[in-house]
């Protein structure tokens, strides 16, 4: 069973009603007792960074993702606030992030006609094989929605995205996964990367 963590930002339910439909049976959870029993993890996030970060602090969820996520190598998939949140710091607040990945959060400027947010279909530029990335074709459309990017170490890039500047879309290390789109907004192709997940 997946388990979707709750901190105040995300669209919940419906994460949930996407892997309802591929057959995933999947929980809404909110304490740090509930991730101890998890399986695997799912960290959604709309909205502000230092919103984020100050959330997960003050419902006490900092510690024990670090223990479920480091120590005891729990899957866990970041979702596009989620992903920014796994990296060591946000231009959006100035905030520290849970410092999972050697990587920044950084501002869109508007340039040659990009209009900030990045909202929209965009298509991925897979870069390694991963078992994240099966069977999702050649540079597969996916839907995002966001101001802030994230610049990561190369080895952790999974897929990368162009919009005025080249980012990471898909980041990934050993049990931790981060995308910048939304799946349970990408139809198809976002199906299939939550059962990759699923199934990982």
């Amino acid at each position: 069973m997946l388990s979707i963590l709750d901190y105040g930002l995300g669209n919940l339910n419906s994460i949930r009603k996407s892997l309802t439909r591929i057959g995933v049976e999947a929980k809404i959870i909110s304490t740090g007792w509930e991730l101890a029993s998890a399986e695997k993890i799912i960290l959604p996030g709309v909205g502000h960074f230092s919103a984020g970060m100050k959330n997960l602090i003050e419902r006490g969820l900092v510690e024990p993702l670090q223990e479920q996520v480091i120590i005891r190598k729990k899957p866990i998939l970041g979702l596009c606030l989620g992903m920014q949140l796994m990296t060591q710091h946000s231009e959006e607040g100035d905030m520290h992030g849970l410092g999972w990945f050697k990587a920044q959060t950084i501002r869109f400027f508007e340039s040659n006609g990009m209009r900030v947010p990045h909202e929209g279909w965009n298509s991925i530029e897979l870069l390694k094989n991963n078992p994240l990335l099966t069977d999702l074709g050649v540079e597969p459309f996916f839907y995002f929605a966001h101001s802030y990017f994230v610049k990561a170490a190369p080895e952790d890039v999974l897929a990368n995205t162009s919009y005025g500047v080249e980012f990471a879309s898909v980041i990934g290390k050993e049990n931790i996964f981060g995308v910048q789109f939304h799946p349970e907004k990408s139809h198809r192709k976002g199906l299939k990367l939550l059962s990759n997940f699923a199934n990982l």
